[in-house]
């Protein structure tokens, strides 16, 4: 059985901790990774804990949503950090049926690599360049953005045994502060609609597993909800 754990976080904004997280997705990833349980000594410790987050600031106070395959040590957390709760996971992917229709949200980082035959980047809004157009390097990841971006989820989501009827797209931006040096940026796009269940299988794995890249910087977490 696939075993996951989600915990919902209401986020104390007044806690100097969470005001410096939330300026600084990599300080936030190492703030959550005191929750997960791994061998300190492994290669891709996010991985092997199932670590996955998402961040959603629509509410009053910004929930922070943490998943992890093993019950999460809340007790490592800064005192005061915030409320959180935990809820199992498995009986919910246990109830997974085909045809069954969900809504869903994910944020996630619609990317693409540059393979042999890289396609040369095109001019701004305006239409003028002043430089010519040169080639995008050969193994670049390169951001997706509007119909490009809609049909990667699109693809994901089917590869996930899910098939969308709707979908909405808003940009979730986050960037490493720049008194903190140079790091990594993610042009990050949040999915909503619903969707049909089409392989609960592949849905269950792609739930623990998450999707796609930036999964250490808020990207990938899947949740569903009935429709």
């Amino acid at each position: 059985m696939h075993q996951a754990r989600l915990t919902c976080i209401q986020l104390n904004l007044a806690h100097p901790a969470v005001r410096r997280d939330l300026a600084d997705y990599v300080g936030l990833h190492k703030t959550l990774m005191r929750l997960a349980t791994h061998d300190p000594d492994c290669a891709h410790p996010r991985r092997a804990a199932g670590l996955l987050f998402r961040l959603e600031h629509e509410h009053t106070t910004p929930l922070l949503y943490v998943q992890t395959t093993a019950s999460p040590q809340l007790e490592h957390l800064p005192p005061g950090y915030g409320d959180a709760r935990t809820i199992d996971l498995a009986p919910v992917i246990h109830r997974l049926t085909p045809s069954m229709r969900v809504r869903y949200r994910i944020i996630a980082n619609p990317s693409t690599r540059i393979g042999k035959n890289p396609p040369r980047r095109h001019p701004g809004p305006s239409g003028r360049q002043t430089t010519p157009a040169t080639p995008l390097r050969r193994g670049a990841v390169v951001a997706l953005r509007g119909p490009d971006a809609l049909a990667w989820w699109h693809r994901r989501a089917t590869q996930a045994g899910l098939a969308p009827d709707t979908t909405t797209m808003e940009p979730r931006n986050f960037r490493r502060p720049r008194s903190a040096g140079p790091g990594p940026f993610h042009r990050l796009v949040q999915f909503d609609g619903t969707a049909l269940i089409t392989d609960p299988q592949s849905l269950a794995t792609a739930l623990v597993n998450g999707i796609g890249r930036g999964q250490s910087y808020g990207a990938g977490l899947l949740s569903l909800a009935p429709a």
